[in-house]
């Protein structure tokens, strides 16, 4: 039902009063479980590295400039996209290095570098989860200007691709395409000590007005028996056996990495479909990019939804609050975040409320209101560089003002950590506490979380997370005399182990 104009006009002024209000509030609902995530694309190089061909030295320090940032603003993840289109910004037996990093490609980057062990080696330091984002079927942008490198997949195999506008696409109802692109993503999987797997909202691709998807001879040969006379069924079906296919191996292969996928915000509309949502969206995830993200939640296919919802609160046709509350009630037992777009913010081609006051701010208030979710992600990276409408500021001194470790998955519920921290180590000198420890199995553990107070569940108990078995911390907040510390470890499950209590005595 669509919302009257005055209703839309008071419910934003109730919300710009409540944004005020809990601005000014001692205390936010801030539980220690949650999920920060911030997107870094490559692409066009639009986050990282900045521009192609740069020198390696400047490649490192542009990234950990971006982690240093983020980190400071309170976020625990990074979202960066290692397969642009049909490439790699990493070394591999099966696809050209990216054009995005030398500027021609198939061409590495200088002295044996390899930019995706130095992004998770600089994330995993500052106890930030390292997720990474494929684009599964996007092969080649601006296909009449791209130099394909010799070892593009294209030279073996031009049937596997299908021109829709000025992009080459992977053909999802091509058997051997879906094998291959899953052979990719294990390939990555099995090399590197990452934490996720991540998909953004492109299966099969956008509509483009007057012109149809060139599938027709991969239905005629894959489906019509199957499905005879229901192409988009068959669509929907590719794109299922291939979210199905890369869970199951997970599952095998390394089954602490998590599998999230970020569609676009509406599933279907409530016009098309009673499930549907609130919503007047001109595409669909299920009705146009073949993406059944409801099936998927359903069955458990997912660690986590990260529906995009680059949207206002109160837009008539996608109102932030209408998508927000969908999938809160239609997620499953899946982990339930929310995409934020504050490089919105300040845009007023976008619509009045990116530049009134805050939209983001107000979302993040809005988010206390929906029980299930459990996050968010912010696209993207470069935007805080700008600090747009104060929106850093927000972060660090309200909303993100204490730490947050990102939750396990229904997978992993009923796990349990042992690995309790022993052999406590204290050294006072000057004004700092030097703590050691160790645990019985150090590779099982992602991190260790030190607590000021027996209270856990508090996040404005947490002194520090670090990725080492050692913390330095100052001493001026400490009492003279016995001080009582508590120390935890997180595994690659995301499961905390029991506290391992730490004696302080401080002289007087």
């Amino acid at each position: 039902m669509k919302m009257k104009t005055g209703s839309t006009l008071c419910i934003l002024i109730w919300l710009f009063m409540l944004t005020a209000h809990i601005l000014d509030a001692q205390e936010l609902n801030a539980p220690k479980s949650r999920f920060r995530g911030v997107w870094i694309a490559t692409v066009r190089n639009l986050d990282w590295p900045s521009r192609p061909g740069i020198p390696v030295e400047q490649m490192k320090e542009e990234y950990r400039k971006h982690l240093d940032l983020l980190q400071s603003l309170g976020m625990n993840a990074v979202i960066v996209q290692v397969r642009p289109s049909g490439d790699a910004m990493y070394p591999s037996a099966l696809e050209p290095w990216s054009m995005y990093l030398s500027g021609k490609q198939g061409v590495p980057p200088p002295g044996g570098f390899d930019p995706l062990q130095f992004m998770i080696n600089e994330t995993h330091a500052r106890a930030m989860e390292f997720h990474a984002w494929f684009n599964p079927f996007r092969g080649v942008r601006d296909a009449d200007a791209a130099e394909l490198a010799k070892g593009h997949i294209y030279h073996r195999h031009p049937e596997w691709f299908l021109r829709y506008g000025d992009h080459l696409y992977f053909d999802p109802g091509n058997p051997g395409v879906r094998k291959f692109c899953r052979d990719v993503i294990l390939d990555v999987v099995r090399r590197y000590d990452i934490d996720a797997i991540h998909f953004d909202d492109y299966y099969y691709p956008y509509r483009i007005e007057g012109e149809e998807f060139p599938d027709a001879a991969s239905f005629e040969a894959y489906g019509a028996s199957f499905y005879p006379g229901a192409k988009d069924d068959w669509r929907r079906e590719n794109i299922n056996r291939f979210v199905q296919s890369l869970h199951d191996s997970l599952e095998v292969i390394k089954p602490w990495v998590h599998f999230g996928i970020s569609p676009f915000g509406v599933w279907r509309n409530k016009s098309r479909d009673p499930r549907g949502s609130d919503t007047e969206t001109l595409q669909t995830n299920y009705d146009d990019l073949y993406g059944d993200a409801l099936k998927w939640v359903n069955e458990g296919w997912l660690d986590y939804i990260l529906p995009q919802c680059y949207q206002y609160l109160g837009r008539d046709i996608m109102d932030y609050r209408a998508v927000t509350q969908w999938w809160n009630e239609n997620h499953g037992q899946v982990n339930f975040f929310i995409g934020q777009s504050p490089y919105r913010l300040g845009r007023d081609e976008r619509g009045e409320p990116w530049t009134r006051g805050n939209e983001i701010a107000r979302q993040l208030v809005y988010h206390d209101s929906v029980p299930d979710l459990k996050g968010s992600a912010f696209f993207r990276s470069s935007t805080f560089f700008g600090n747009p409408l104060g929106l850093n500021d927000l972060l660090k001194e309200q909303f993100f003002r204490y730490p947050a470790i990102p939750p396990p998955s229904h997978h992993d519920m009923d796990r349990e950590n042992d690995q309790l921290p022993r052999q406590v180590a204290i050294r006072v000198q000057d004004d700092s506490l030097h703590i050691n420890w160790k645990v019985d199995r150090p590779e099982l553990i992602r991190w260790y979380v030190v607590y000021g107070s027996e209270d856990l569940d508090d996040p404005s108990n947490i002194l520090l997370i670090t990725a080492s078995q050692h913390a330095d911390l100052s001493a001026a907040g400490f009492a003279k005399g016995t001080n009582d510390l508590y120390l935890t470890s997180i595994d690659r499950y995301r499961i905390e182990s029991p506290p391992a209590r730490i004696r302080v005595v401080l002289p007087d």
